[in-house]
């Protein structure tokens, strides 16, 4: 079982930054890849990022290539998601998900365990 806690979203102008943080808990984080999906109102929820195991694994959507970067450390249990020049378009609920296989897989269907989200909202 893993257990996962988003924070660090919040309001923030267009061009700006925030740093969403996935707290986990459970003893076989360190074998899980965490992956970022995002849920925006009248839209399917969306692949944003994921790390594998390793941390050598790192995908991105196109949509955010460039300007977010997901990094993990293990000693934490933590995986952060930088996001830096945000568009009014980021605006979405975000979810970190694990997957205990560790591919860092673009698929939501391959993660198990899901925090709860945190809203990230861009003004324009």
């Amino acid at each position: 079982q893993v257990q996962l806690v988003e924070s660090g979203g919040g309001l923030v102008q267009t061009g700006g930054s925030l740093r969403l943080s996935c707290a986990a808990s459970g003893h076989t984080f360190v074998t899980c890849a965490i992956g970022w999906f995002r849920h925006a109102p009248g839209k399917e929820r969306e692949f944003v990022s994921a790390i594998d195991w390793r941390g050598l694994k790192t995908p991105y959507a196109d949509s955010v290539k460039g300007r977010f970067a997901i990094s993990r450390d293990n000693a934490k249990n933590t995986v952060y998601l930088q996001m830096n020049r945000l568009k009014p378009e980021d605006t979405a609920v975000y979810y970190c998900a694990a997957d205990p296989w560790g591919t860092a897989s673009l698929s939501s269907r391959d993660y198990d365990y899901w925090g709860q989200g945190t809203q990230v909202t861009v003004s324009s």
